[in-house]
Formats: C-alpha cells, sequence, structure tokens
C-alpha cells in the first residue's frame, strides 16, 4: 500500500511539472496576432508560404517558437513575433494550437 502512495504521489508532481499551458489563453493570443497569417483556427493560411498549425504535436510548436524566438530558427517575420512572447504565452500558443483538430491528413 505505502508503495502505491509513493508512486501516486510521484506522478502527480512529475504531471504537474510537465503541465501543458492554457489552450483558452492561447486562442485570444493566437486571433490578436497569428491569425493574420496562419487563420483564425490555425487551418486556414493567408498564404501558401504559411504553414497549418492545427493539430501540430504541442512539444513541436513550443520548441519552435522557441527556437524563433532565441533565433536558433531562422524566419524574419516569425523572429519579430517570437521575440517578445513570454513562456508562458509560448506554451498556451502551443496547447491552442495542439487542440484544435488539424485539416492535414493522409489519404490511405
Amino acid at each position: 500500500m505505502k508503495k502505491i502512495v509513493v508512486i501516486a504521489v510521484l506522478c502527480l508532481a512529475t504531471s504537474s511539472a510537465f503541465a501543458k499551458g492554457n489552450a483558452a489563453a492561447g486562442e485570444a493570443k493566437a486571433k490578436s496576432v497569428c491569425a493574420a497569417c496562419h487563420g483564425p483556427d490555425g487551418n486556414t493560411p493567408t498564404s501558401a508560404e504559411f504553414p497549418r498549425l492545427a493539430g501540430q504535436y504541442y512539444d513541436y510548436l513550443a520548441r519552435a517558437l522557441n527556437e524563433y524566438k532565441s533565433g536558433a530558427r531562422k524566419n524574419a517575420v516569425m523572429a519579430g513575433q517570437a521575440q517578445p512572447l513570454t513562456a508562458k504565452e509560448i506554451e498556451d500558443l502551443a496547447a491552442y494550437y495542439a487542440a484544435q483538430k488539424g485539416s492535414l491528413y493522409t489519404k490511405r
């Protein structure tokens, strides 16, 4: 019994340490900034040069935004957009777009 309690406590502690952002807060930011290029839902970019973000993996989105922010990933437009973002805003945006249903799929 003691072993189960210890495992449960460890699971709760690690799950909160890796908690993802707030999708609702990310939606507000996405609709005010990101929608201009990626569309309001992340599925309808305004140009073919802008990727669809909806349905992407949370980790990929957060990493990409952090890399644009740091300069490790090069794109003049995205660098300017990512630079002022806080770590929390990046988590929130990644959570929002990861929660959206993507419109890309593979035909079989």
